[in-house]
Order: C-alpha cells, then structure tokens, then sequence
C-alpha cells in the first residue's frame, strides 16, 4: 500500500462532495462538499494542497451494464479538468455504482431526514468511493481505476 493522503471527489451537476484518507490509506472520512461551477477547481486544488494529497480520486457513474452514458462522460471531462489543475498530482476515474445510494440508506438509517441528508450525502458517498478504491488497493497491490490524463480524461 502506498503512503499518503488521497481525496476522492463524487461530481454532482449541483454539488462535489469531497472525502479524505489517513496517510497510511486506511480509513476514508468525510471532508467537505464544493459547490459546482466556478471556483470548484480551484476549491479542490486549495483542498489537495491543505491536505498535502498523493492522489485523487474521481468518481465514474456507469449503468448496472458499466456501460457509460451522459454522466460518466461529464465525469471524465471534469477528471481531466482536474488532471491539468492538479498536476503533476495523479488523478484516477473510479467506479462509484452505488455510492450515493448507499450513502442515502446510511444516512437514512441514522435517522436523517430527506433535508438534513442532502447536505452530507455528497462526501458521504466520496467517503465510500474513497474506502472502496483504498480497500482495492490494499488487496491487490495496485492503486484502483483508471489514470486521467489532462489532455482528453482518457486513461493514461
């Protein structure tokens, strides 16, 4: 496993959430939600460099199928987005099919209501995006998804 700090972003058309690892890539928790638009490169970049981070991670929607539609093509053109701000900083796209609503159900369960979880739900599913790839990572030896690169969000 390697050392350091990773982010993971789930890109919302409203919303990015945002989770962190521990440096030793444990435990993801987490961090903050960025409103989308303008600024949220630059937020993001703020919160890599805060947070001194080896990598990050992009969320990538595809179907039940892993086919990729309209979503997982915005998904791809935001990492590659981020790719360019971050680098020379790797950005990965990871598979998040059923994040969110695993993220809604836990929140649900913990007795929040519809409101209350809209403000977290977003880096509560980065927060599970996050656990899954360093939980990949641990057991094969090798980081998870696909490599972005700046140039076209195609993998690297």
């Amino acid at each position: 496993m390697r050392h350091g700090v990773r982010l993971a972003v789930d890109v919302g058309s409203a919303r990015i959430g945002v989770a962190r690892s521990d440096p030793d890539g444990l435990l993801a928790s987490p961090l903050a939600t960025v409103t989308r638009g303008r600024g949220d490169l630059d937020a993001l970049a703020g919160l890599a460099a805060g947070h001194d981070v080896v990598e990050i991670i992009v969320g990538l929607p595809t179907g039940l199928s892993g086919r990729e539609g309209a979503a997982a093509a915005a998904a791809r053109t935001f990492a590659a987005a981020l790719a360019g701000r971050l680098a020379p900083r790797p950005v990965r796209l990871v598979d998040e099919r059923f994040t969110t609503v695993l993220a809604h159900d836990a929140l649900r369960q913990g007795g929040r209501d519809t409101r209350q979880r809209r403000t977290v739900v977003d880096k509560a599913a980065a927060a599970l995006l996050l656990q899954g790839a360093l939980d990949t990572e641990r057991s094969t030896g090798r980081p998870a998804g696909e490599l972005v690169t700046a140039a076209s969000g195609a993998p690297g």
